[in-house]
């Protein structure tokens, strides 16, 4: 939700993140490497995607989630462990983020108080985007499930 000068809120953005996944080539690699897909994604997350006949674009979409909160902290592969970024569920089924570990930390030392998260796919291609919102003064202890908002359910 926008202030009326268009500004998301007191902390203004920290950051933004965009990633887009080919969604073939992704399956491709966790294919020859199933192990991948333990070190990438939480146990929820792959029992979330398990769920529908063909799992690869949902776990695309979901990498593409981790890398875009990487580069929205201002960080590259290997800062922190992909599964410290997690994609969960909300209420009504928007996606939304919650970090932990080194991410949670690293999220915190940049004053990130809140994160925005929409992800989509296709049959070809997964992308996700991120805004990583600043802490305002009510914000100064951000909870491990940080709120994401708007969102495609992927």
């Amino acid at each position: 939700m926008t202030a009326p000068g268009g500004d998301i809120g007191v902390g203004g953005v920290r950051g933004i993140g965009v990633d887009a996944v080919d969604v073939a080539r992704f399956r491709q690699v966790i294919e020859r490497r199933p192990g991948l897909v333990h070190r990438l994604f939480t146990d929820t997350e792959r029992a979330y995607a398990q769920g529908c006949s063909d799992p690869g674009p949902r776990l695309a979409a979901r990498f593409a989630a981790k890398e875009a909160v990487l580069k929205a902290l201002g960080v590259g592969v290997g800062a922190a462990a992909f599964r410290d970024v997690e994609v969960v569920r909300g209420e009504g089924g928007q996606p939304r983020l919650s970090l932990s570990g080194r991410a949670a930390a690293l999220s915190v030392g940049r004053g990130v108080g809140r994160w925005h998260l929409s992800m989509t796919h296709t049959d070809t291609v997964a992308v996700a985007s991120v805004v990583a919102e600043g802490s305002t003064p009510d914000d100064a202890t951000p909870d491990k499930a940080t709120p994401g908002a708007e969102g495609a359910k992927s």
